[in-house]
């Protein structure tokens, strides 16, 4: 396919560029007034997730409002959780919630790889109802949930700040944690390979919860399901992005993926020479830099690019945005990401 802007894919091949391509993790919904009225149309989020047309339009939203260079799908990662048959209901104030949660090999019996297509049509559906909207101008990004990071959710059976339950599987019954470990990486290979056969030109896998991990048990528990997608996934570049991950970046940097976000924690030039010439990089802004005024924002958005540099560099934030920040200073931030001269190019 071939688009008006192709930024951020070139840059993901490692090709040159005139500028950093610039998207922004949850930028589809929260920040923006159009996002929320989107919302209450639906009703809850998992109505507007399951609705199409709708979950389409906010896909497209900061395209047209923010002027970013990619779409990102609007969906969860949880959709593969249920796809397997464990269902997950959204509590507004809390989270995500599972009525029954994975606890010995017996609840494997609940899960069938069987029916995982089917159960995600309305994901496809939606990427379908994106196409004519975003009308080939930026490339579309799909994702999904690393498999550990599922795992998490369907052992603790709701969000956790340490996820003790998930870890703890991984220590009393290792053989057992892999088993459903394998078991979401092959629903996700299925899932990510239908999202780039419906037009998705890229996608990510979100690691949301490495961070729990040490180097050692994600070493054993992330990192070979990690690999297993990244090989499985050819036809469309990937970025692995694992929060809290710093840890695991020469491990990362073995995998078969043409990108790696980074989160705020890590010094730009650090994460460049750990990962080295041959990965594009993704990240890195705090987050809470964009409640700032306009001149720190400028600043520390410079501060981040000249850290990168401008090959191989894909400009996000450290993490998603929150949902109270200024579309604002988001536009500011985008403007110097688009406008930054590199003074040593």
């Amino acid at each position: 396919m071939n688009y008006s802007n192709d930024i951020i894919l070139r840059a993901a091949k490692g090709e040159e560029t005139e500028r950093v391509p610039v998207w922004l993790m949850r930028q589809a919904g929260r920040i923006l007034p159009e996002y929320r009225a989107t919302r209450a149309q639906a009703g809850s989020f998992k109505s507007l997730l399951k609705n199409p047309e709708l979950a389409a339009e906010v896909t497209v939203q900061p395209v047209d409002i923010l002027g970013v260079d990619a779409a990102i799908l609007f969906s969860d990662i949880l959709v593969i959780p249920e796809a397997l048959g464990l269902q997950y209901e959204m509590d507004e104030g809390k989270g995500p919630v599972f009525p029954k949660a994975i606890e010995s090999r017996n609840d494997l019996g609940m899960l069938s790889l069987a029916d995982v297509e089917s159960r995600l049509d309305y994901v496809f559906q939606t990427i379908r109802e994106i196409h004519p909207r975003l009308n080939q101008r930026v490339p579309l990004i799909g994702f999904a949930g690393a498999p550990w990071t599922i795992f998490c959710y369907m052992i603790e059976g709701k969000g956790s700040k340490t996820f003790q339950k998930a870890r703890e599987m991984t220590m009393r019954e290792p053989a057992l944690a892999k088993q459903l470990l394998d078991m979401i990486t092959d629903a996700t290979i299925i899932y990510l390979k239908r999202q780039i056969q419906e037009g998705c030109a890229m996608v990510q896998l979100f690691d949301s919860w490495a961070g729990v991990l040490g180097p050692s048990t994600y070493a054993e528990f992330s990192i070979p399901y990690l690999r297993k997608i990244c090989d499985a996934i050819h036809e469309a570049p990937i970025t692995l992005f694992g929060l809290g991950a710093s840890f695991a970046l020469e491990d990362l940097t073995t995998l078969n993926c043409n990108t790696i976000g980074v989160d705020w924690h890590i010094q730009p030039k650090v994460a460049r020479t750990r990962i080295g010439k041959d990965k594009t990089i993704q990240g890195n802004l705090d987050p809470a830099v964009l409640y700032a005024d306009v001149d720190v924002i400028r600043k520390e958005t410079a501060r981040m690019l000249d850290g990168f540099g401008p090959n191989r560099y894909i400009a996000n934030l450290g993490h998603g945005l929150y949902p109270d920040i200024n579309p604002n200073h988001v536009k500011i931030f985008i403007e110097t990401v688009k406008s930054h001269q590199f003074s040593h190019t």
